[in-house]
């Protein structure tokens, strides 16, 4: 039988087992009456004694247990429907042949024409440009809101009544007005596809010819079904030459009018020369001309295009996309079968990917829907859905940049950073913070030095924040990084990296480097972190300590615990310093853990040193009596002895200095 190894191993591909190996022979064997095997005739399948017999030995992934039973399941199913379909083949060409005799009367309710060009074409089909597979007759009652199946005729897939190919023709009870206003048309020729995949050949859906039966009045009674395959005749062969297809095209290029040798006329051709086989076989003259047209308007325009189309009964929607060719991607395709996916409420069941050499690709979706139940769509809507989808990033960051700079700076600034973010980079942000980053560099690579960023995602813990550090030339050390976050009181928990590097569109910063190290942090304490009102005091703290104006040490971690600024967090230091001279027993590390857990009071402190030396300040004491008083007050609430020790020495010695040179300018201001 004809079949059996591509319908064999299409099962076990089905099945997730790789196949390794097929080896497929046709033997001549010897067989006694009980049809035990007796002799081997001829190993070649050539002409000898016996019966030529198929032999398959095929290597898959190994499998065991229960997995077995239910790949021996699966093929001896397939090896079922390809014996009914071989076994029936003369009889389904027999009926092909008797339905194309019957339309020699033609209805009232079908033109001569248009019945001469079905019959053209079922005699096309009948000559092995299809593949028969099954055949079953249905009956149409009461105005063909009713459908019977003719349950002794079956032939092929189809012998039994109980297999469904066609689960819409077995409800047109409860089908929708759309579909019974189908079903009762005066079309006489259907061409869809089946709900189910072929097991024989091909393992793809099922093509159906459907050949509709009139009474003497022009009604529908009934309809001859033939399911099968297209050969790949069907597929290459021009569409110009095929029945039933030359007449659809030519009713749309009449429509049309363009002259045959104008550029209009040329293209639309074209177009329709290329148009997807399948769709071409089931879309009406109507659609197909409007269609057409809409692609025709597209060649000089690269945008973004969607073409809906409807399945008669109901059961999928046929869209077909219009994208940019240099645009086209996986990631892409995905993005927009999933935008389509939630608006018809459906699942992609096949897609087809174009690219030739036009400037736009074309992505054909076939897309599962629920009969009865799509949802309403807005093309228009769902177009501009997927033209977004299909903005690359330079798009969005071209618009970004114009609104926020205006036009001229803008495009200036995208020249120099279009293409000088890494793919990790572009992945991972977008919008405003974009924007921010390219400030921070612009500002970097005039002054020097570093730049430095903290702020909190949407959606991100109080206690979490990001803090982003941009380096020229090359990447920091995470050795001399990390213990600075420590010591300001943060756990790092992930650092990205990103490199921005400006090639030859960059101007005068062409061949340069600026490393982006972009850390989660998280505050020790886990308590909440309020950004705006450290944000400024961490930056500036972080970058004195790394070009060396401070030191690194647990007392950085007043900045965000206490809301300290760099320079009130020297005079803490001083203190401490000073007491480890003096002979304080207690180590500067648990000094550093009890103002941190003291904020308050060591806030006043600080407070109290600015009132007594700050020049600028007037009353000078009884601001600091008011301070000492409150401070006073606060150490009542401290519990341990150790703590409230520290605390009254650090007071001690702020009211014990004398003179400060903390408001001493320096050489450089």
């Amino acid at each position: 039988m004809p079949f059996l190894v591509d319908s064999v191993t299409s099962e076990l591909n089905r099945q997730n087992l790789t196949v390794h190996l097929v080896i497929h022979p046709i033997i001549r064997v010897k067989r006694d009456g009980a049809g035990n095997f007796t002799d081997v005739s001829a190993i070649d399948g050539s002409a000898a004694d016996g019966h030529a017999e198929s032999f398959m030995h095929i290597h898959v992934t190994q499998q065991s247990g229960k997995r077995l039973k239910e790949i021996e399941s699966a093929i001896k199913a397939v090896l079922a429907d390809v014996r009914l379909a071989v076994e029936d083949w003369r009889a389904m060409r027999a009926r092909m042949a008797q339905v194309i005799e019957e339309l020699s009367s033609v209805p009232k309710a079908v033109s001569k024409e248009e019945i001469d060009e079905v019959r053209e074409f079922l005699k096309w089909i009948y000559d092995n440009q299809f593949t028969f597979l099954g055949y079953r007759e249905y009956v149409h009652k009461s105005g063909a809101t009713t459908v019977k199946i003719e349950r002794k005729n079956g032939l092929g897939v189809l012998r039994d009544p109980a297999t469904v190919v066609f689960e819409e023709m077995r409800k047109i009870e409860s089908a929708s007005d759309r579909v019974k206003a189908f079903v009762r048309s005066p079309e006489m020729l259907m061409i869809v596809k089946t709900n189910r995949r072929s097991t024989i050949h091909r393992p793809v859906h099922m093509d159906a010819i459907g050949v509709k039966r009139f009474d003497a009045k022009g009604n529908v009674v009934g309809q001859h079904l033939f399911v099968g395959l297209f050969t790949s005749v069907a597929y290459s062969r021009s569409p110009w030459d095929i029945p039933l297809l030359r007449r659809k095209l030519k009713q749309v290029t009449d429509r049309a009018d363009f002259p045959a040798s104008s550029h209009d006329g040329k293209a639309l051709a074209n177009i329709l020369e290329t148009y997807p086989r399948d769709e071409l076989f089931q879309v009406s003259v109507e659609d197909l001309h409007n269609t057409a047209l809409g692609i025709l308007h597209l060649q000089d325009r690269q945008r973004v295009a969607l073409f809906v189309r409807r399945d008669n009964f109901e059961r999928y929607m046929s869209c077909m996309i219009f994208v940019p060719r240099d645009r086209y991607t996986t990631s892409l395709r995905l993005r927009m079968q999933k935008i389509l996916e939630e608006a018809f409420e459906a699942e992609s069941t096949a897609h087809h990917a174009t690219l030739g050499d036009l400037p736009l690709a074309r992505l054909h979706l076939i897309l599962k829907t629920t009969p009865g139940a799509i949802p309403d769509y807005d093309v228009d809507a769902l177009e501009k859905a997927l033209a977004e989808a299909a903005r690359s990033w330079t798009d969005r960051l071209s618009e970004a940049l114009i609104q926020h700079c205006g036009e001229e700076r803008g495009l200036e600034l995208l020249r120099r950073y279009g293409d000088a973010f890494s793919v990790g980079y572009q992945d991972a942000h977008a919008g405003h913070v974009v924007l921010g980053d390219i400030e921070l560099i612009e500002d970097l690579l005039e002054k020097g030095g570093i730049g430095l960023s903290l702020s909190r995602p949407e959606g991100t813990p109080d206690s979490r924040v990001r803090f982003k550090v941009y380096h020229p030339d090359k990447a920091v050390l995470l050795s001399d990084v990390l213990p600075l976050f420590e010591h300001m009181g943060f756990k790092v928990l992930d650092e990205s990296p990103y490199r921005v590097t400006f090639g030859e569109q960059g101007g005068e910063q062409g061949g340069k480097l600026v490393m982006i190290h972009d850390f989660g942090l998280e505050a020790r304490d886990g308590k909440p972190v309020n950004l705006d009102s450290i944000r400024d005091k961490f930056q500036e703290a972080f970058r004195r300590v790394w070009f060396g104006d401070g030191e690194s040490d647990g007392f950085n971690a007043l900045v965000p615990g206490v809301g300290l600024d760099w320079r009130e967090v020297v005079i803490v230091r001083a203190v401490c310093k000073f007491l480890r001279q003096a002979g304080i027993t207690f180590s500067q590390a648990y000094m550093e853990q009890t103002l941190a857990r003291n904020g308050g009071i060591t806030r006043r402190i600080v407070d109290l040193f600015l009132t007594l030396f700050d020049p600028k300040i007037k009353n000078r004491d009884g601001e600091a009596d008011k301070i000492r008083a409150a401070i006073n007050q606060d150490l009542e609430a401290v519990v341990s002895a150790d703590e409230d020790r520290i605390l009254r020495r650090f007071v001690n010695v702020v009211d014990s200095m004398l003179r400060t040179n903390f408001f001493q300018a320096g050489a450089d201001g």
